[in-house]
């Protein structure tokens, strides 16, 4: 099949990939848009994981504060870089991530950090297994792993707190 600079164009505003990793991800997918994008997305994750043992000493600590004043959240995010700190798809992600905390009350960041003998169920608890509450196909680390491989870069929840009037 033949792959047009159009096909070429339009997977790379979707994913943000670079123009020839798409236009091998349409080869590959013979055209199908769907299953190009899916490629993208795992060579991105498999990239993503490569980068797993490297150092995310950058970030952001953003808050939230619900409408009162009586629910609030921290939440530390990590990168390898200052200019992927300063984009807005992190600033956003970290904003989105404050939220869920002050929304969902977590109580620990993942299933390894939940107390010993605890009956609850991890995926309501901990941070990165929850449902986003912006987009509930996904879990947080989802959303995390999604703007790590828009980003070329390891991104990481570091630590998260709640405070609650009265709590």
């Amino acid at each position: 099949m033949q792959i047009s600079t159009e096909m070429v164009k339009t997977l790379r505003e979707e994913t943000q990939a670079g123009i020839m990793d798409c236009k091998n991800a349409l080869v590959e997918a013979k055209g199908n848009q769907r299953k190009a994008a899916e490629l993208l997305k795992k060579q991105g994750l498999t990239r993503v994981q490569k980068r797993a043992g490297r150092t995310a000493i950058e970030g952001v600590v953003e808050s939230y504060v619900h409408y009162g004043g009586r629910i609030g959240a921290l939440v530390e995010i990590n990168c390898e870089t200052d200019f992927v700190a300063r984009t807005e798809e992190f600033k956003q992600l970290a904003h989105d991530l404050a939220l869920q905390v002050a929304a969902s009350s977590p109580v620990c960041l993942t299933a390894e950090e939940m107390p010993k003998g605890s009956l609850q169920d991890p995926g309501d608890v901990c941070l990165l297994l929850q449902k986003s509450i912006k987009d509930d196909s996904k879990t947080v680390q989802e959303l995390v792993d999604d703007v790590a491989v828009k980003m070329r870069e390891k991104v990481m929840v570091r630590r998260f707190t709640r405070f609650e009037l009265g709590g």
